[in-house]
């Protein structure tokens, strides 16, 4: 049986509200009849604060709602980053699970992508070292997801190895567990695009319990 989410103004909770994804992910949800309810660390530019690593403000905010997105990044002061993502993931798990809220898409990073069979993204010689701990850390996030979310609807998303501001043009390509690039080799989406796919999978449901890439 496939389990769809398509309906008519879906409520959607979204952690992670002003990043460069996050903002994008609202206009479009929104722009399509969805009601979002953005968090925010600070609770500033009419969003409400909440922390997505306290299980128990999850659980509260999320109530009522029909899916929770989580657009976060991990602190970049320097400080250790694997554990606060991995704290982060587990407590937004159990406050889904207190609201009884099922349905989660997690916006993820692109290093966990293999470029060859067995070879991700994030282990080959070109990954630049200033961003590893981050990929890392999100390649553990998705492994804590596969595990510990059987009982959830869950679906992460990766964008392409450059995701940066540009044109909202709805064309792209849908991949798995693979790097996807074009002809030269370049692997990119624009947050505008990669908004589009990450909605357009709210909608439909159709990757539950799977992870998928967007890319051109």
């Amino acid at each position: 049986m496939t389990t769809t989410f398509e309906e008519v103004d879906m409520r959607i909770l979204l952690f992670g509200a002003t990043g460069m994804v996050g903002r994008r992910v609202a206009d479009e949800a929104r722009g399509r009849g969805h009601e979002v309810t953005g968090v925010t660390r600070t609770g500033n530019d009419g969003t409400r604060k909440g922390d997505a690593g306290n299980a128990d403000t999850v659980a509260e905010l999320a109530a009522g709602h029909d899916a929770v997105v989580v657009a976060t990044s991990p602190p970049r002061d320097g400080s250790e980053t694997l554990q606060p993502v991995l704290d982060t993931g587990r407590a937004v798990l159990a406050g889904l699970r207190k609201a009884g809220v099922r349905r989660l898409v997690v916006v993820g990073g692109a290093g966990s992508l293999e470029v060859a069979p067995g070879v991700r993204l994030v282990d080959t010689p070109e990954f630049p070292e200033p961003y590893k701990p981050e990929a890392l850390a999100y390649a553990s996030l998705l492994d804590v997801i596969r595990a510990e979310a059987d009982d959830l609807d869950w679906t992460y998303v990766s964008p392409a190895a450059v995701i940066e501001p540009g044109e909202r043009t709805g064309t792209f390509r849908l991949g798995g567990d693979q790097l996807l690039t074009d002809a030269d080799g370049t692997s990119r989406i624009s947050a505008e695009d990669f908004a589009i796919a990450l909605v357009d999978e709210l909608e439909r449901g159709d990757a539950v319990r799977r992870r998928i890439t967007v890319a051109y």
